[in-house]
């Protein structure tokens, strides 16, 4: 198909700490901040956004920061975790990094024939680092704390608990594009296209789990890429045909996108490479100044008195 989904463009979570978030995403995974902006459905607060150098799409996790928030309760109908691509040589860098920065860290064990190095970040989300053979960029961010050997490549893939699998599975197999290609224990996994790094959702059944609920390190969507807004518009068409509650094309600013719950809850984005991040500001100043859509300049005072002040590479 033409409109045919293209793999993660990026995920979404929720942290309690604009700046413990900072230094913990640049500072201690070594990552991009491409974009300082805010919620645009909340503008008192921030939206933070990393990636490799230029912010491509399927490099992108972003966080809406909800100060103070408590912790959230993991469990089905949520994201479980997001896994990092990363060269196959570099766990033992990794392992290394985590022991310095009194990470607690789980692995490496063995999923689908690959390492995995798990942890979590300050708030609590479920970090993996996966070791992908070949895993080569030519986008990786220099002025990081991370060696360009060792960087961070992109998203893996994100893992899904679900009480009814089946009947995601349906909407990944018949409508989405996905095919199931392997299957360890209670997790099923799915791809798109050629299956590489970033194309990837486990399924895991978690049938008779809690219910988890959304709050500070927790992930709160997961966007797949679509290449344009036209391929855009004929999924929002689809979507609605089969009756998923999809909302109209909303203006993210950087990327145009859809909503849509899956069955099981989890909150699907589909969201269009362009216009991408370096719209409002040059690559080489990403992520260093707050940026604010055209609606929202005339409030920028007020916005700038509400939000905390950041210390970031300016």
């Amino acid at each position: 198909m033409q409109h045919s989904l293209l793999g993660i463009h990026h995920v979404t979570a929720i942290a309690s700490d604009p700046q413990r978030n900072i230094d913990f995403y640049t500072g201690v995974l070594g990552l991009r901040l491409v974009k300082v902006t805010v919620n645009f459905d909340d503008p008192g607060s921030y939206h933070l956004y990393y990636g490799d150098r230029e912010g491509h799409p399927g490099t992108i996790m972003t966080f809406f920061i909800w100060p103070g928030a408590p912790r959230g309760r993991q469990g089905v109908g949520q994201i479980h975790a997001t896994a990092f691509s990363v060269p196959q040589t570099s766990l033992g860098y990794w392992i290394k990094r985590l022991l310095e920065h009194g990470i607690q860290y789980e692995g490496p064990t063995t999923r689908f024939s690959e390492q995995v190095l798990t942890f979590c970040d300050p708030d609590g989300l479920i970090i993996e680092l996966v070791a992908h053979l070949g895993e080569q960029t030519d986008s990786v961010w220099e002025n990081g704390t991370i060696p360009s050997e060792h960087t961070i490549r992109g998203i893996a893939s994100v893992t899904l608990w679900e009480d009814e699998p089946e009947q995601t599975a349906r909407l990944l197999t018949n409508t989405l594009g996905f095919r199931l290609v392997s299957e360890e224990q209670n997790t099923l996994r799915y791809e798109l296209g050629t299956g590489e790094s970033g194309t990837r959702v486990d399924v895991r059944n978690a049938n008779g789990f809690w219910a988890g609920s959304m709050a500070a390190g927790i992930a709160h969507h997961v966007a797949w890429r679509a290449a344009t807004d036209e391929a855009l518009q004929k999924w929002q068409g689809l979507l609605d045909d089969h009756d998923y509650n999809v909302t109209p094309m909303l203006d993210r600013q950087y990327f145009h996108s859809i909503y849509f719950p899956e069955p099981g809850g989890v909150l699907f984005e589909i969201a269009t490479d362009p216009p991408g991040f370096a719209i409002n500001e040059p690559v080489e100043l990403l992520g260093t100044r707050l940026q604010l859509p055209s609606w929202l300049e005339a409030q920028r005072a007020e916005i700038e008195r509400v939000l905390p002040p950041l210390q970031y590479k300016r």
